[in-house]
């Protein structure tokens, strides 16, 4: 039985998922551990929905079964939603509360729900949802772009997430561009600080 870290991410094209997924990635194998990546899932371009899969640990197969992702970072509420066939009631979700609307509701006359409804799902269906203006704390950071770094953050601010935050910050400054990494950084510790219990 191969033993793994499952981490679902999902979003919208332009939210920077894919970075997110290579940081992680490369963390994992800095630390000496097996990492295995899927391929991107959905319409990268923004815009579009998107997901990853990895795992951290003794697996080789990248993709999660159903009930199986130990961690959801959902850096849109809806596709929080959409990714509950990936989780169980042991599975912690890092969550961004600022909506995107996708294409599919822009191109219908469709309600996005409430944050509050979709908080209450989440909640019924796993072991806990940490919360996130992650936008908001981009903001602050500095750029609107850095919001996938506070969502960073908030993952590794969860006890059972198997890398260490230096280690997780030495992987940014390899991948993010030299001008961004003050930025990048605020926006990851804003985002651990408020995930951290």
């Amino acid at each position: 039985m191969f033993m793994a870290y499952n981490i679902y991410i999902c979003g919208i094209g332009g939210q920077g998922i894919i970075k997110t997924s290579i940081v992680i990635g490369e963390t994992a194998l800095k630390l000496d551990k097996n990492v295995v990546m899927s391929e991107i899932h959905g319409m990268s371009q923004r815009g579009g929905v998107v997901s990853t899969e990895l795992k951290i640990g003794e697996d080789q197969s990248p993709i999660i079964q159903s009930g199986h992702a130990d961690l959801v970072l959902a850096f849109e509420p809806i596709e929080a939603s959409r990714a509950l066939e990936k989780t169980s009631k042991d599975t912690i979700i890092v969550l961004n509360t600022s909506p995107v609307l996708p294409s599919t509701i822009n191109q219908q006359d469709i309600d996005y729900p409430e944050i509050d409804d979709i908080l209450s799902e989440l909640d019924s269906k796993v072991a806990e949802v940490y919360s996130m203006d992650a936008n908001k704390i981009a903001l602050n950071a500095g750029h609107p772009l850095s919001m996938n770094m506070a969502m960073l953050g908030g993952a590794t601010a969860i006890s059972t997430f198997p890398l260490d935050t230096e280690s997780v910050i030495d992987t940014m400054k390899d991948n993010l561009p030299p001008k961004s990494i003050d930025i990048n950084i605020k926006a990851f510790s804003d985002g651990y600080n408020s995930c951290k219990k």
